[in-house]
């Protein structure tokens, strides 16, 4: 499953996500990292200096996906300014010419 706008791909199934009890908001393409990240801090009984490698990665690929985004947005609002300043190039002359003519 391709989640559209994004280039990396959805690797957790519906099934894997709502078997591991992953919440609604979490489920994005980090899930797959998410889900062995959540069984490891249960195991370790939530010790923070645990699991530090699969935290890493997991905040790795959500900060990647958050620039990912922010590029995006970027993209459209300069089409947007573009679009804009090409709409005000090309004014509607408030005097017509023949009023300046003497």
């Amino acid at each position: 499953m391709e989640v559209e706008g994004s280039s990396k791909p959805m690797i957790a199934t519906q099934e894997e996500m709502v078997e591991a009890r992953v919440p609604i908001p979490y489920r994005d393409q980090c899930a797959h990292l998410l889900i062995p990240l959540n069984k490891c801090r249960q195991s370790e009984f939530y010790l923070p200096w645990k699991c530090e490698d699969l935290r890493h990665s997991y905040e790795k690929c959500e900060y990647e996906l958050v620039m990912e985004r922010m590029l995006q947005m970027q993209k459209i609002r300069q089409s947007q300014q573009q679009s804009a300043t090409q709409a005000s190039k090309s004014p509607i002359p408030l005097i017509p010419n023949t009023a300046n003519s003497s």
